[in-house]
């Protein structure tokens, strides 16, 4: 395996003229090309911005929500619906045709086809096959009388044709037509021939050693330096559009840091340096303060409102033990098992054998 690496393809020797005509069209649409590499990079990031923020929102909110909602919540159930509709009025009714009309009929007429199959071959076997032997039989004898009686008549006929018709016909073609025709067929070939070669030689001298000079001497020569410029004019374009996209990228770098220099920083320095601390001071000497005291009012209301709730429940049971005198009061009977925050312990016990 050859490890070395495969020497480069040489470039053929470049002229003079090529040289020449390269760095002038290379300046030149550089010149052009730049201002355009600029418009179309603005165009394309502001066609990506538009894009991106304005074009796919409003699409997908004009054209893809509302076709999907509208192939979600009406086409779907509305062909759900048709669907069981077709089966209901379509498809059961028509098995239920094919199964218990079409079927029984089908082979109703399958097994009448059947009888009057067997009796046509019946009647083809029977009858027609030996009419049909008895008649070929009748014409075979009829056809070998006319053959025995005709013969002797075709045979002078034959003759007569023969010698009347086709030798007179032969001896004609061969000894007359042939000739000829052989003679006029020679005569058209040699003015043909040489009517197209003087044709050809005259158009030859007339038109194409012209044109073949023009082509060689002018077209091919003009058609070369034409390749030349064309190839180097496409070169430029394509190395000048690079080297635009470049410059363009840098301009655009450069707009961005200005940019940010002049509005960017400025804002985040402000507001990192100003209103983050007159934030900050807003925040611990007025909102907090606030704060607390919004909440200490509040639980001060509530204290109150307890108060008051209390005074009132306490008041309307004065007024009605005023009124309707003090009820008996049932005394509460010891429950054997302890509260639920008291737990049992070995030392105590709530057994009737352990109890004190």
């Amino acid at each position: 395996m050859d490890l070395e690496k495969a020497p480069p393809p040489r470039r053929q020797p470049e002229g003079c003229l090529v040289v020449a005509i390269r760095i002038p069209v290379r300046i030149v649409v550089l010149l052009l090309v730049v201002p355009v590499r600029m418009v179309w990079d603005a165009l394309v990031a502001g066609g990506r911005f538009l894009r991106d923020v304005v074009l796919r929102p409003l699409g997908r909110a004009l054209f893809v929500w509302p076709f999907v909602a509208l192939w979600r919540y009406l086409l779907v159930p509305l062909g759900r619906g048709l669907a069981w509709l077709g089966n209901v009025l379509l498809v059961v009714p028509l098995v239920w045709l094919y199964r218990y009309v079409l079927t029984p009929l089908g082979h109703a007429c399958a097994w009448v086809g059947r009888g009057i199959g067997a009796g046509l071959t019946w009647l083809h076997a029977r009858v027609l096959t030996p009419v049909g032997r008895a008649v070929m039989w009748v014409l075979r004898g009829i056809g070998a009388i006319l053959a025995a009686t005709g013969l002797g008549v075709l045979a002078a006929l034959a003759w007569l044709g023969r010698y009347l018709l086709v030798v007179p016909a032969v001896w004609l073609y061969t000894w007359i037509l042939a000739p000829v025709g052989r003679a006029i067929a020679w005569t058209v070939r040699i003015a043909v021939t040489g009517v197209g070669t003087s044709l050809y030689w005259t158009l030859r001298v007339l038109l194409v050693l012209p044109a073949v000079g023009l082509y060689r001497w002018v077209l091919a020569p003009v058609g070369r330096v034409l390749a030349v410029i064309g190839r180097e004019v496409r070169d430029a374009l394509g190395h000048t559009w690079r080297v635009a996209g470049r410059v363009s990228r840098a301009v655009g770098r450069f707009l961005g840091t200005l940019l940010r220099w002049i509005f960017v920083e400025p804002v985040r320095w402000v507001y990192r340096t100003v209103l983050t601390p007159a934030g900050h001071v807003v925040r611990d000497l007025l909102l907090r303060p606030a704060a607390e005291a919004a909440r200490a009012a509040g639980r001060a209301t509530r204290q109150a409102l307890a108060s008051v709730r209390a005074s009132a429940r306490q008041a309307r049971a004065d007024i009605r033990r005023t009124l309707f005198g003090q009820s008996e009061r049932h005394e509460k009977v010891a429950r054997r098992e302890r509260p639920a925050h008291e737990t049992r312990t070995l030392g105590s016990s709530t057994t009737a054998l352990t109890k004190d």
